[in-house]
């Protein structure tokens, strides 16, 4: 309830200033709202929601999965991590927008590109937080694998898995939250499609009705995503903790 009453509360905020200030340059929500079901109708918005949500989802994906493995062996091997931390911390204060210019120069303007440039800006934060996750991994339970000799993959599923699995969760969250945003910029740049190039075309025409509507649209989109994937997985993942009194 406080949540709806939030929305509206901030709703109501923007309706009263576009009244107010009656500017092309602060639209309605109703305007953005008549935009958004004209779009839908075209067809338009959920083609250029599908071709972001794609990028999103493929470079997210190489980035989860790279990302843990290497942060495995880093929380798991000083000599990896010894070896890889400098790669790493490098990785991590390169800013988003050279990559990406990095990447369009040496592999060209093409999807290839654009997914690896937003993973490889995704890599470096799943791998920190998945070291810290193999960092705190309960020696006592890696004792008690050996004792009963698990086999590799058991003791991967029923021992590793559900304590790093609240570690994957929170970068989970945390590479979606910015993983869309970078893609944004990708399709800003180098892209002839999506939501990122939707928006730059209507900047060029000053079109802030266009703006509003995708961003409010593809907000909506992320926070259905965030309740209803990422928060579920997130308390499966730590359902095997103790709960505090």
């Amino acid at each position: 309830m406080a949540r709806v009453l939030s929305v509206a509360a901030l709703i109501a905020i923007w309706a009263i200033a576009a009244l107010l200030a009656h500017s092309r340059l602060l639209p309605s929500p109703l305007g953005v709202a008549e935009t958004i079901v004209a779009d839908l109708k075209s067809g338009e918005l959920p083609l250029e929601i599908g071709y972001t949500l794609a990028r999103v989802i493929a470079s997210f994906s190489i980035a989860l999965v790279l990302g843990s493995v290497a942060g495995y062996a880093m929380g798991q091997f000083r000599a990896i991590d010894r070896y890889a931390d400098p790669w790493l911390v490098a990785l991590i204060n390169l800013p988003a927008l050279v990559t990406i210019i990095f990447a369009y120069v040496w592999i060209g303007l093409n999807e290839t590109a654009a997914i690896l440039a937003v993973a490889l800006n995704k890599l470096p934060n799943v791998i920190v937080v998945m070291r810290e996750g193999a960092r705190a991994l309960d020696p006592g339970l890696d004792e008690m694998a050996r004792a009963y000799r698990l086999a590799p993959f058991t003791r991967l599923r029923h021992v590793v898995a559900p304590q790093l699995a609240p570690y994957l969760a929170a970068g989970s969250r945390s590479g979606l939250a910015t993983a869309w945003k970078i893609v944004l910029v990708v399709e800003l740049i180098g892209r002839p499609n999506g939501v990122g190039f939707v928006l730059g075309s209507a900047f060029s025409l000053f079109d802030m009705t266009k703006i509003l509507s995708y961003a409010v649209t593809f907000i909506v989109l992320m926070l259905a995503i965030e309740n209803f994937l990422v928060q579920p997985f997130e308390r499966r993942a730590q359902r095997w903790r103790p709960r505090r009194p």
